[in-house]
């Protein structure tokens, strides 16, 4: 199901655990890794700044840009050059690329020949501390296609899968994802769903778990009321569980607009992986 894993890099401090969490799903699915850094030319464009008395546009000189990315290209060789030295270490298959452009478009477009993204749910900036997802990480779960494996600071072994679920089509096809994931790491998973209506959850959760009787892993059920996206996280943290594996916008746009996402709020707030799938 999952043989190669496009695997982004920038040198932040979620790099080690980003390569750690794609070493560990390379072993166990036998899959390659396509470890992949961006050097964003957007900088080398030239930007308009407020002045006193208005727009005022600002042309960076040729030296400027010149070093500029001279600098980037270091960075870029100095992190694939130490990302290299763990994945030969490691022993996993694996290539290493750098590349020129948007990062979004990038990584979405890369993403047509892989079968997953691994990213850091913040990037070099996060140093500087935020509650905040990354602003390239959620672009990227809003664009991309495929599965992604969001990835936090701290790294845990997979023992134990979370798979929210509340019937609808993307939540449907996370649970495939759940299935294989408990399989290759030997996991038992909980279908978790959260609705006012707890006789209503419980027969949708009961459906999500029909539906992983297929697969040779171990699978309870747990309903509750409350907000979504609490809650999941809620009992995330109380049942001590090590990966989410979830839907990715599975209400209505004008819902999402009004009240906010619930993959929007679980990726900002778990504390463990969470892969989401459309």
């Amino acid at each position: 199901m999952i043989k190669s894993l496009l695997v982004g890099v920038d040198g932040s401090e979620y790099t080690d655990s980003v390569l750690k969490y794609s070493i560990e799903m390379a072993r166990a699915f036998e899959a390659k890794l396509r470890v992949m850094t961006i050097i964003d030319v957007r900088i080398f464009e030239w930007s308009v700044y407020m002045g006193v008395d208005g727009f005022a546009p600002v042309f960076p000189s040729s030296v400027y840009l010149d070093e500029s990315r001279k600098l980037l290209n270091q960075k870029a060789d100095s992190v694939l050059g130490k990302c290299k030295e763990i994945l030969d270490q490691a022993g996993v298959s694996y290539t290493i690329e750098k590349v020129e452009g948007a990062p979004v478009d990038t990584i979405c477009d890369k993403a047509n020949v892989t079968d997953m993204v691994v990213l850091g749910a913040h990037g070099e900036f996060a140093r500087w501390g935020t509650k905040m997802m990354g602003a390239t990480t959620e672009a990227i779960s809003k664009q991309c296609e495929k599965p992604l494996f969001i990835v936090p600071k701290q790294v845990k072994k997979i023992k134990k899968i979370l798979a929210p679920y509340d019937g609808s089509r993307n939540s449907n096809r996370a649970l495939p994802m759940a299935g294989f994931f408990g399989i290759k790491f030997g996991a038992p998973i909980t279908v978790f769903t959260v609705d006012d209506n707890l006789e209503a959850a419980q027969t949708v959760a009961k459906e999500g778990k029909e539906y992983l009787s297929a697969y040779d892993v171990p699978v309870e059920i747990e309903t509750r009321k409350g907000n979504p996206d609490e809650e999941i996280v809620r009992y995330c943290d109380e049942g001590n569980f090590d990966l989410i594996v979830m839907g990715a916008y599975g209400h209505s746009r004008i819902k999402e607009a009004i009240l906010g996402s619930t993959t929007e709020q679980v990726m900002r707030t778990a504390r463990v992986p969470v892969i989401l799938v459309k």
